[in-house]
């Protein structure tokens, strides 16, 4: 029992450990955004913001091209979520509920797309766009940002909608449902908890992407936040880079990402380990 107890403090010590070096990076960049930049560059670091400011944060409102790049960011986020996650849901639907010729097929080729370098597909993409007409255009990021994430989603929610039995929609339509009354009330319930863990993949993705925005994204005003702050964080000529302002700015970036999270993740929990389980 002593012992049992003894490595059971063990293993809470070194959780807390990891945790905590988890974590650092995310203080530090906090801690530094609320710092001047004659401080940051100091050679004794400052673990404690002791005299620290909003300034940085002002700062980077004061930027022209944070706000602009906060709402293409916004809408091509939102927007890819709700496409993907409509487009992934009848996608896993098809493959778990029905059997159809090529079904094999089309499960190996979502494995396949998967398997394929974005870099490859930059040259392609851009001459896509641009014949159409959508480059430096949310519609046209969100298309493409969208064709990015659906492959992996349907494979996630394939687990959740194959790990709901069949029998719970026919015991509904026993009882005077039709089909889709009975999915609805019964089978879709049940899938909520796989909807918000691909939502938030979704998200994620979606967010912090980089390279193909940097591809069809090339107008100022069309700039994503990931691209305004590679260009935020470039020095100029005439100064060195304001790594105050850069935290600040990363601080600013970071915390839509932080916020979905806390409030979704109940829900992502669950549905990571039930789609592991399910699966």
């Amino acid at each position: 029992m002593r012992s049992a107890r003894v490595a059971t403090s063990l293993y809470s010590l070194l959780a807390i450990a990891i945790a905590l070096a988890w974590a650092f990076p995310v203080y530090w960049m906090l801690n530094s955004s609320l710092l001047p930049n004659v401080v940051l560059q100091s050679a004794t670091p400052t673990f404690v913001p002791w005299g620290g400011s909003l300034d940085n944060f002002a700062a980077v409102f004061a930027d022209g091209g944070f706000l602009p790049a906060l709402a293409v960011s916004l809408t091509v986020t939102l927007a890819t979520v709700a496409a993907t996650l409509v487009i992934a849901f009848l996608g896993a639907l098809a493959v778990s509920r029905f059997r159809f010729r090529g079904r094999r097929s089309f499960i190996l080729a979502l494995l396949l797309i998967q398997m394929l370098p974005a870099e490859g597909l930059f040259i392609a993409q851009y001459k896509m766009m641009s014949s159409v007409g959508l480059l430096n255009n949310v519609v046209g990021l969100t298309v493409l940002y969208t064709a990015a994430v659906v492959p992996f989603t349907v494979w996630m929610l394939r687990g959740f909608v194959a790990g709901i039995p069949v029998e719970l929609e026919e015991a509904g339509m026993v009882d005077g449902l039709s089909r889709t009354q009975a999915f609805l009330r019964i089978t879709f319930p049940l899938l909520a908890p796989g909807l918000v863990a691909s939502g938030v993949y979704a998200f994620l993705q979606a967010w912090n992407e980089f390279t193909i925005a940097l591809v069809v994204m090339t107008e100022d005003q069309a700039k994503t936040l990931p691209l305004w702050l590679r260009g935020f964080v470039q020095a100029s000529a005439s100064r060195e880079t304001d790594w105050g302002m850069v935290m600040a700015a990363s601080t600013l970036v970071a915390l839509p990402v932080i916020v979905f999270f806390l409030i979704v993740q109940g829900r992502m929990s669950s549905g990571l380990v039930g789609g592991a389980v399910k699966g």
